[in-house]
C-alpha cells in the first residue's frame, strides 16, 4: 500500500488559513496564554510534532485519528483552533458522533469519503467527497465519515474552531453508559435482549 507522503504537510500549511470562522472559545486579551506556573516560553511551546508518525508510513488496519488538540498540544491554549488527521483504510468508518464545542471543517487529501450530518429537523445532508473537496459539519450535530471505496484508502484533515472541540460517540454514549436497559429498550421501541446484544457488540 502506498505510503502517506509529504502532501499532508502541504495541505496542513495551506489549510491553516481556512480556520473555522466562528469560534466557541473565549477571546483572549494577550498574544497567547501560558499554563499556570509557566513563564518565558520558547518556540518549542508553539510546536507540535505528533503528526510525524504518519509520514511515509502505510495506512493502519482500522480507522485511526491523530489529534492535535489542547490535550496533546498545550500551545493551543486560548487559540480557538485544533486539528485531527483522519486515516481511513478501505471500507472503514468514523461512526456517528458529535463535537459539542465546535464546528468541523474537513478536507479530503487523498481518496474519497461519503460524509453526512443530521440536523435538528432530522434532515440528512450527505455528500460524496473526492480528493481536494471540503465539507463543514455544523457544531454539535450528529455526523459521520465513511470510506466506501473497495480498493483505495482515504486521508483527511479536520480543523475545529476550538482548542478542545470534544468528541462524543453516539453509540458508546448510549449503549456503553450505565443507562438502565429498560429505559434504552423503551426509548428505541425494542426489547432488553436486543439492547444487551448491542452493548455486547460494542464491548467486543
Amino acid at each position: 500500500m502506498a505510503p502517506i507522503t509529504t502532501l499532508l504537510f502541504i495541505a496542513l500549511v495551506s489549510f491553516n488559513v481556512v480556520q473555522v470562522a466562528v469560534s466557541s472559545d473565549p477571546d483572549i486579551l494577550t498574544d497567547y496564554v501560558l499554563p499556570p506556573n509557566t513563564t518565558a516560553p520558547d518556540a518549542n511551546y508553539f510546536t507540535y510534532t505528533g503528526v510525524r508518525s504518519i509520514v511515509n508510513t502505510t495506512y493502519p488496519e482500522k480507522f485511526t485519528v491523530i489529534k492535535a488538540t489542547l490535550k496533546e498540544f498545550p500551545g493551543l491554549l486560548g487559540q480557538s483552533v485544533s486539528y485531527a488527521i483522519l486515516e481511513f483504510p478501505v471500507g472503514s468508518i468514523n461512526p456517528l458522533h458529535i463535537h459539542p464545542r465546535a464546528s468541523e471543517l474537513l478536507f479530503v487529501i487523498s481518496g474519497s469519503l461519503q460524509v453526512g450530518f443530521v440536523d435538528t429537523t432530522n434532515a440528512l445532508f450527505s455528500q460524496k467527497l473526492e480528493t481536494g473537496d471540503m465539507f463543514v459539519f455544523p457544531k454539535a450535530l450528529v455526523h459521520f465519515q465513511y470510506n466506501a471505496n473497495s480498493t483505495e484508502p482515504a486521508l483527511a484533515v479536520s480543523a475545529f474552531g476550538s482548542a478542545s472541540a470534544g468528541t462524543q460517540s453516539i453509540a458508546n454514549s448510549v449503549f456503553n453508559s450505565t443507562i438502565y436497559e429498560g429505559i434504552l429498550a423503551e426509548s428505541f421501541n425494542t426489547t432488553s435482549d436486543i439492547v444487551e446484544r448491542i452493548e455486547y457488540g460494542l464491548r467486543g
